[in-house]
This record gives structure tokens, sequence and C-alpha cells, in this order.
């Protein structure tokens, strides 16, 4: 191999995808995202303006949405699907509709993702599917399964219609042979959905992963239940699906923790998360026989790790069960350079409407702006960019 220690620096490679026009877009959104202050102001302004029917979905659609989002619906992210497929890389299409609470919504949510699933049957670069464990049912519910706190008999109703959700959907993938990433979500509510996706993946991970949870290293006991997960795949004979992240829910982890007075499930440091992250990865890739995985890392240093890994353990660098992710608009350096290698690598395409989906792009911002060094380093290489392409 050659030295992979400056395979991100190439922006050529990086942006190839990008116009001028949209090369200055994202400069000038990470300059905005990079300044807190503005941040906050900017969140307020866009929720005001919502709220009070403002016309400024025209204005959103220009600037943050478009960098961030593929588009309304799942015919309007074709052009960025295929044009991002030319490159090598693929599309995970993620419909980011948030927060709903109703049976209608929930029922709407599974049938856009057998949509989804349909959509992706027909496309070679779209691999897999993803949704939340709460797009298909209440929280509440998921919450309260996990505390073993006993259900109403409505409630009783909804559990069985959030399985029969599951089922449905997974059953669909196999069908389809289309993986399907089910995303981690908070501590208080993971339990029960971690539970729901062990009895899917045995039924349905009989001969290779379909379906995937998700580790969220954050949390320093998620390496434990990968053991364990490991241990029951082996006694029930099927394979593990697996994508692997630091997580997205940290602030709200650890107010939670405090304010109900128990030790919190979060790493005690960035160092602490880093490490459980890597030793995860690690352990899957040992054990790449048995274990399907989807790296999503916007993370540069556990990037060089995996391909380092594989490459001491002879694994291909287009091994099926080997995907690294990243989300679209954010780390191009990493997901293009990397496929420009001969990885298997995907993006999460973000779509829905506008107004819905603007709690997820007010997250994907605030993400950025605590994220130490993140921002500061996309800066960097679109400015790199800039000064080539003048040159």
């Amino acid at each position: 191999m050659k030295n992979i220690t400056t395979l991100f620096e190439n922006t050529k490679v990086a942006f190839a995808l990008k116009s001028d026009s949209e090369l200055e877009r994202a400069y000038f959104l990470f300059k905005m995202i990079a300044n807190e202050p503005l941040v906050r102001i900017g969140t307020a302004m866009t929720n005001f303006a919502l709220k009070a029917h403002l016309p400024v979905k025209k204005l959103i659609r220009a600037t943050v949405f478009d960098h961030f989002c593929g588009g309304v619906n799942e015919e309007d992210c074709v052009n960025v699907i295929d044009s991002m497929y030319e490159k090598g890389v693929a599309s995970v299409l993620d419909y980011s509709v948030e927060g709903k609470e109703e049976e209608k919504h929930f029922d709407a949510t599974l049938d856009k993702i057998l949509k989804i699933i349909d959509f992706a049957d027909e496309k070679d670069a779209v691999p897999f599917a993803v949704f939340k464990p709460t797009g298909f049912g209440r929280f509440l519910i998921w919450q309260k399964k996990t505390e073993g706190t006993a259900l109403t008999e409505k409630e009783e109703q909804e559990w069985e219609r959030i399985v029969a959700r599951f089922e449905k959907v997974c059953q669909k993938a196999y069908d389809c042979d289309i993986a399907l990433l089910i995303d981690g979500e908070e501590s208080w509510m993971q339990d029960a959905a971690d539970e729901l996706v062990g009895v899917m993946m045995r039924k349905f991970n009989k001969e290779k992963a379909i379906v995937y949870n998700t580790l969220q290293l954050y949390r320093h006991d998620r390496f434990e239940y990968l053991l364990k997960l490991h241990e029951e795949s082996k006694a029930y004979g099927f394979k593990i699906g697996m994508k692997i992240v630091r997580g997205a829910y940290m602030e709200k982890e650890i107010e939670r923790a405090e304010e109900k007075g128990y030790s919190s499930p979060i790493c005690e440091s960035k160092e602490a998360t880093d490490t459980n992250f890597n030793l995860a990865l690690q352990y899957i890739l040992e054990h790449n026989e048995d274990i399907a995985v989807f790296i999503g890392t916007h993370n540069e240093r556990s990037s060089y790790l995996a391909l380092s890994i594989m490459e001491n353990l002879g694994i291909d660098k287009n091994d099926p069960k080997v995907w690294l992710g990243q989300l679209y608009g954010m780390s191009d350096h990493i997901s293009f350079n990397l496929a420009n290698e001969g990885y298997n690598v995907a993006k999460y395409l973000p779509f829905g409407p506008v107004r819905d989906v603007m709690p997820y792009l007010i997250r994907r911002a605030e993400e950025n702006t605590s994220v130490a060094g993140q921002t500061s380093r996309e800066l960097n290489l679109l400015s790199q960019e800039r000064k080539r392409r003048k040159l």
C-alpha cells in the first residue's frame, strides 16, 4: 500500500463534484457554522420563520438544505446519487423526518422505508436502507420496555404494531437483498431496540448480514454488548450486521444522568471514546467472517486505522462485509479519496420536505459547532481547493 497518511489531503479528488459556486457555498456555510453565537441566532431565526410561515423555504433550500440533503423525495435525490456513484461513492437514503408521535405518522414512515427499499433494489448506487426505531413507534413505549415497566393494554397493542412494522421492513429488506441499518438512539430506550433488532437478526441474518444494529461507542458499555451479541450469534447461528459510530446524543445523555442522579453511560473523555471506538473496530474486523460492518466516522485517525487493520488481516478493499461511511455535505476528503482507492464507501443522504428536515439540519449545525477541529478542518480543505482552482 502506498503511504496512506496523506490520502485525505487530495482536495482535487475530494471536491471533484463541486462546481465553483458550490465550493463557495460550502466555504460560506462552514464559516457560519464555525461561529457558535451565529449558529444559535440562525437556529432561533429559522425556527421562528418556519413557525410564522415566512417565505424562507427557497433561501433554506438554496443554502443549508442543498448542502446537507439530497432532495425533498427519492426522485429529487437521483442526480446526487448518480453523480456520487460515478466517483465510486454509494448512497444511504435517510428519510430525516423526526419527532412524530402518532400512529398515522409511523405507518407513513413504514411505507416510506418500504418504498426506499424498492428504490434501492433498482439502483446499485443505493446498497443500504436505514430507519430509526422511534420512526416506528412512540419513544415512551420504547422507554417503558427498556425500563421493564408494565404497559397498559393500549400500549401493548402499540408495541405489537411496532414489532409488526419491524418484521415487515426486515422481511422486505431480506427479500430484496438490501442491507438495513437501524440507527441507535438514547440509552434509556436502546435496550428494547437492541432486543428487537436481535430477534430480527436471528430470523433474517442466517446466511449473511441483512439487519444491522448500531453501536454508539461514546457509551462505555457498548463494547460489552458487542461481545455478548457475538456469543449469541454463535449459539443461534446467525451473522451480525453492525454500524459503528461515536454517537449523537451526548449532551442529552449527560444532562439526563445528572438530573436523574445516575451514573452517565458516556465515556469519561474524548480519548476514552476514541479508544472504545477503535477497540470495537479492531474486534469486528478480526471477526470479519461473523460480523459485517458499516464504519460511520468523520475521524481521520479511525479511518486510517480501519485501512491499516484491513491490510494487516488481508481483508480486500472491496470486501462486501466492510463499508466506510460519512454524512453528505461533510468529510468529502475522506469519502471520495477512499472511494478513489477502491474501498466501499457510502454517504448518508438525508432527504424529506424542507420544513420537516429542519430539526435534523439544526442538529447537524450544532454538532459541527461542538466538535473541536471538525469545522476548521473542513474550512482548511475548502480553502486549499479554492486556491488550487485559482492557480
